[in-house]
């Protein structure tokens, strides 16, 4: 059983994987790439352990915060169990890290894993000496709450290494797992990221506005949220990495990233993160 996680990346994806593993009782090393983006993520994991302490979801949660240490030394993570890497949707930055967490992990049973939306599980395990020990455990935002995590294994992720992730996924993390193939967008977002893509289309052509795209679909057909608010809560960059991602893979002209979005992940309108996307947000709330 694994114990010892290591996250690197403390943004609002590595901070809930490192929460949801610390509220799971793991001991808990998050590496970020300097000091302020280090104090933002741990006072972004603080906030989130108030918020679930507000509504009744963890009874202690200095008890919980004991259990993550925040740093800025990737060699903290040296003797993981597991380290998860959620930095920045960046084929090449990934790759890199991937690299050095080959050399600085020091366990051969360890599990190296990624939480890409897009990039293929291959590309990052080859880079290692051990690509039968890396593999895609892709976790959804808000990851404290939401259950679903997709284990994705490469081509030549090993049997044991894919049984150890779905053990770590849901008997020590509780959540539900679903396993998919090494292909753009895995299951979720293959299925999700073109049905975004054809209400930014919408959008962009005049057809309709975005709170009456959004309205139409939670009170039409019973969606929890529109779609260009859920595009502004997954992030318009990883939106269109995952299109970008995709089109590459297939060629099919709907996953092609519509020129609007690709203009607001230009201008820095990200989403909630940024507080301006398709909608505009005080502290995340529209």
């Amino acid at each position: 059983m694994s114990t010892r996680v290591g996250v690197v990346g403390c943004g609002l994806m590595g901070g809930g994987i490192a929460e949801v593993c610390a509220r799971a009782s793991l001991d808990v090393t998050v590496v970020e790439s300097n000091e302020a983006a280090a104090r933002a993520g741990a006072e972004r994991i603080e906030h989130s352990l108030g918020r679930a302490h507000s509504r009744g979801k963890i009874a202690d949660p200095d008890a919980v915060l004991k259990r993550i240490q925040v740093t800025t030394d990737l060699d903290a993570v040296g003797d993981r169990d597991i380290v998860i890497e959620a930095i920045v949707e960046d084929e090449d930055l990934k790759a890199s890290l991937f690299r050095e967490l080959d050399r600085i992990v020091t366990s051969s049973d360890a599990l190296l894993a990624t939480n890409t939306s897009s990039i293929p599980i291959m590309k990052l395990g080859v880079v290692t000496a051990r690509p039968e020990s890396v593999i895609g455990i892709h976790f959804f935002n808000p990851v404290p709450v939401l259950p679903l995590i997709e284990i994705v294994p490469s081509l030549l992720t090993s049997s044991e290494t894919h049984m150890a992730a779905r053990t770590f996924v849901q008997d020590q993390l509780g959540k539900s797992a679903i396993d998919c193939q090494d292909r753009a967008g895995f299951v979720v977002n293959a299925l999700l990221i073109p049905f975004v893509l054809s209400a930014i289309r919408m959008l962009e052509s005049g057809f309709a506005s975005a709170d009456d795209i959004d309205h139409g679909l939670v009170l039409g057909a019973a969606h929890p949220q529109g779609p260009l608010a859920l595009a502004d809560l997954i992030g318009l960059d990883t939106v269109k990495a995952v299109a970008e991602s995709l089109y590459e893979e297939f060629k099919e002209p709907l996953y092609a990233p519509p020129p609007l979005l690709n203009r607001m992940v230009d201008a820095g309108l990200l989403g909630r993160k940024t507080g301006r996307g398709f909608h505009t947000y005080t502290q995340g709330v529209r």
